[in-house]
């Protein structure tokens, strides 16, 4: 466990007065270990007290992939024969009355929590999820980097894949292509299931590729991206298939307003419900206030979604080092939706956008 990672968890939980907390495989897991576990059947387990201490609950299956973490851990191996029960109760003997112990609430499952409960009676176990995660929201020179690498290496597919898009094509054809360029970037893989919809598909947030056929004057929405040692990226582009009408390129123009006014906001010291005031503002302020639909981003990291959230309310001021999306969108349902999403990062001065892809309208075929 890097020395750093875990003084910002030490400090996260004196902050919420904990006296352990219990991970699950997952992003947290992976960031102060560097361990990728399944998280399935078999419960592991790592956990950290206040004053430092560690120990984990491993299936012995997974001893060989947790001894080359190099954490220093007491380890209670269990195996399918004996179940995971003994190792519980090994590993929280003692007196846990009246100590507070915060869990992963958006993770663990219910027979985990069963299981600890059982284990520390008389304990307050405290849902700590957003406490827990903070310790991943400045992220530092090794993160910033693989989210870079993987940020590229998604622009060069989506440049090579827009290549070959004409009118006629399927979205599940464009789909397969999209697939198949990520593939030769030599990535870890998606960072999640894409979205490629035409046409009225577009104006669906979350539409799934199908056989709809592009016609001319089309718009053709992507939004993916891929991984690198477990960062992800989050693009979205909107182009025009053929042609391009005027209403639709207007519509383009109000989007792409949005973005580059939450790109130039964003800076330290702002809260960031007041980015997404300034962009959702723009856009309300226009002619399509009636189809503003979403946030303006999400924080980007080992998850695509993640803290810092930039929507109204949240009073969380922007730092150094958060990288977020700004992903302004207006949709006309069964006719059309346009996004523009660029991944940023907050610098000590401003902030820089991560995405270089073009955001002008381009058309396609």
């Amino acid at each position: 466990m890097k020395h750093d990672r875990r003084k910002k968890l030490l400090a996260a939980m004196a902050a919420s007065e904990l006296d352990a907390v219990v991970l699950v495989p997952g992003a947290n897991f992976r960031f102060l270990t560097g361990g990728v576990f399944p998280l399935r059947e078999r419960p592991t387990l790592l956990v950290v007290t206040a004053d430092g201490d560690a120990f984990a609950i491993v299936p012995g299956l997974e001893e060989p992939s947790w001894q080359k973490l190099s954490i220093e851990a007491d380890v209670a191996l269990w195996t399918d024969a004996e179940g995971y029960g003994p190792a519980f109760r090994r590993m929280f003997a003692g007196d846990w009355s009246g100590r507070r112990v915060g869990v992963e609430g958006q993770l663990m499952r219910a027979f985990e929590l069963m299981a600890l409960e059982a284990c520390v009676p008389g304990a307050a176990v405290i849902d700590a999820h957003e406490e827990i995660s903070t310790i991943r929201l400045a992220k530092d020179p090794d993160e910033i980097a693989a989210l870079r690498r993987a940020i590229a290496l998604t622009e060069a597919a989506l440049a090579e894949t827009i290549r070959h898009v004409r009118v006629d094509m399927s979205e599940r054809e464009i789909q397969t292509r999209l697939l198949m360029e990520s593939m030769a970037t030599g990535s870890e893989g998606l960072a999640f299931p894409p979205t490629v919809a035409g046409g009225p598909n577009s104006a669906m947030s979350h539409a799934k590729a199908g056989d709809y056929r592009l016609q001319r004057g089309d718009v053709l929405l992507f939004d993916f991206g891929l991984a690198w040692e477990g960062y992800r990226a989050d693009i979205t582009r909107t182009f025009f298939v053929g042609d391009a009408a005027a209403a639709d390129l207007d519509l383009y123009r109000v989007v792409q307003e949005a973005n580059e006014l939450g790109r130039r906001s964003a800076r330290p010291g702002l809260a960031a419900g007041t980015l997404d005031e300034i962009v959702t503002g723009f856009l309300k302020g226009s002619a399509y206030a009636d189809q503003v639909r979403h946030r303006t981003g999400h924080g980007l990291g080992l998850e695509i979604h993640e803290d810092p959230y930039i929507q109204r309310g949240v009073a969380r001021a922007l730092q150094a080092g958060n990288v977020f999306t700004i992903e302004p969108g207006l949709y006309m349902p069964h006719r059309i939706g346009i996004r523009i999403e660029d991944d940023m990062l907050v610098t000590e001065s401003g902030a820089e956008s991560l995405t270089s892809f073009p955001r002008d309208p381009v058309v396609l075929g």
